[in-house]
């Protein structure tokens, strides 16, 4: 009987290892709790429900910049050669690799330097000067007929009167707003987007395929406290994210593609926020 008793213990100590051998992974496996929150302009924080997250093994914005490498956009300065345009703006376009003429971004582009220098922008503020109030507003002192009665005098008092309206700007930069409306004619960023937009449709769909197939780890979505929860996680570096979908709070469309790193039998814990949001994309020229 003893003999017995002793065989038992002996096979069961013997299965022992067999069974941490058989079974290693559960071991090494940890989880992941976060909670998501944003906040509006101004507002107080509020935990996002029933929102969607996807555990990833790689970057969702690296996903992204992978297949947006592929198929590179069209060429900009090969579109701008074919505007009906002067070479000084055509110039100024490829400088700045910008073909949008309306709005702040433009304006805030110019310097006084680029209004006096190509005639589409000259044209425009000039023609928006015009009727300026403005007692130090230079005046012109050339007439159109001096162009073919005395040349060198009208080309030195032009050129007298385009130093003369830059150093204007430079003295009252917020004399260039409003400029851009007398140039949403010339403007080719609709062509241009048009232009560009062929290509993403294709490429939004091969980068969410790509993250919701190759690269996906988990999925979970989060209760109405704004929490989520993702369990038997292998050890390893990982990113939440929330692909290409925003979060609707107010004014605030929060994107998130946070590192999280999983270390085995334990739980990584991350907040979500405003703070590590995604910035938004620049708008596009």
């Amino acid at each position: 009987m003893t003999t017995m008793k002793f065989s038992a213990r002996t096979i069961v100590f013997a299965l022992a290892p067999l069974c941490a051998l058989a079974f290693p992974a559960a071991a090494q496996n940890g989880s992941i709790e976060f909670v998501a929150r944003a906040a509006p302009s101004g507002g107080l924080e509020e935990p996002i429900r029933g929102f969607p997250f996807f555990l990833l093994s790689k970057s969702f914005e690296q996903i992204s910049r992978e297949i947006e490498s592929a198929q590179p956009e069209p060429d900009m300065n090969a579109f701008i050669e074919t505007l009906d345009a002067s070479k000084e703006l055509k110039a100024w376009m490829k400088k700045n690799h910008w073909v949008q003429l309306t709005g702040e971004d433009f304006i805030h582009k110019l310097t006084p330097s680029d209004i006096v220098t190509v005639p589409e922008f000259y044209s425009a503020y000039i023609q928006r000067s015009a009727g300026s109030e403005s007692l130090d507003f230079p005046k012109a002192k050339f007439k159109s007929v001096d162009k073919t009665k005395d040349p060198a005098k009208y080309q030195k008092l032009s050129d007298d009167y385009h130093q003369a309206v830059q150093h204007y700007i430079e003295q009252n930069p917020a004399s260039k707003d409003g400029m851009d409306l007398d140039l949403v004619d010339k403007d080719p960023s609709t062509k241009w987007q048009a232009l560009t937009a062929k290509r993403n449709p294709e490429i939004r769909r091969q980068i969410l395929e790509l993250a919701q197939s190759k690269y996906l780890v988990a999925r979970a979505e989060t209760n109405l406290q704004g929490q989520g929860f993702l369990n038997s996680v292998p050890a390893g570096t990982y990113w939440l994210s929330s692909l290409d979908v925003s979060a609707d709070v107010g004014d605030t469309r929060p994107r998130w593609d946070v590192s999280v790193t999983v270390r085995p039998g334990e739980t990584a814990y991350v907040v979500l926020s405003n703070v590590n949001a995604l910035r938004p994309p620049h708008p596009s020229p």
